[in-house]
């Protein structure tokens, strides 16, 4: 199953005073379509049998859609808190994604019933919140709150894609879940972007202005 995230930088914060400590991820950062999700996840790091509960968890992208599943209802009864954030593609092409994905993840906080005192973000850093906070380049590998965040937020938006699916059939969304692979680009060339598809992203933007040559 791969590299198993451990505790290690949460308990370097315990040890400074911090107690309640979010993991923060994002998933669909470089779809061509759908939402941006973030998750933020604040573990009860106090139970000494917590890596074990929590054994099964990975980066969302080393796990099968069905342990994904089954890692979201463990983190769901296990956390003490969670909160999901979703910017859609007409946000994102307004935005632009960075900033995109920061609002999903200030939404995501915005949703957590406790206040966290530390964030861990895999990655990305919000300057403009005054949190105490860390980046993690890779994060999801290495520490669990964050890879537990990716997890939450992998599911979650795979459910909407899902669901997207019934709306706009044809596109293969539950499928791909709306990343540039070779059915999605099959299926934009035969029926052409939607309002779900994010128009500033290069491809989406190419087949635009193709079809605006054309008319």
């Amino acid at each position: 199953m791969g590299q198993q995230p451990g505790l290690a930088w949460e308990r370097d914060l315990l040890a400074q005073g911090y107690a309640l400590i979010a993991g923060l991820d994002e998933a669909g950062r470089g779809a061509w379509a759908g939402p941006v999700v973030a998750a933020a996840v604040i573990l009860p790091l106090y139970r000494p049998d917590l890596e074990q509960v929590l054994a099964p968890v990975r980066d969302s992208k080393l796990l099968s859609p069905h342990q994904r599943e089954e890692c979201y209802e463990l983190i769901v009864r296990c956390a003490l808190g969670y909160g999901v954030g979703m910017v859609p593609a007409v946000e994102i092409d307004r935005l632009g994604i960075v900033p995109a994905t920061r609002l999903a993840m200030w939404q995501a906080l915005s949703a957590l019933t406790l206040s966290p005192d530390y964030l861990l973000i895999d990655g990305l850093g919000l300057p403009q919140l005054p949190l105490p906070q860390r980046a993690i380049p890779k994060g999801d590998r290495t520490c669990l709150s964050i890879a537990a965040a990716s997890i939450l937020a992998k599911v979650t938006r795979d459910h909407w894609m899902i669901a997207l699916e019934k709306r706009l059939p044809g596109y293969g969304l539950a499928a791909h879940k709306g990343y540039g692979t070779r059915q999605h680009k099959a299926a934009l060339e035969k029926l052409g972007p939607t309002a779900y598809h994010r128009h500033t992203f290069a491809p989406i933007r190419l087949l635009d202005e193709m079809s605006d040559g054309r008319s």
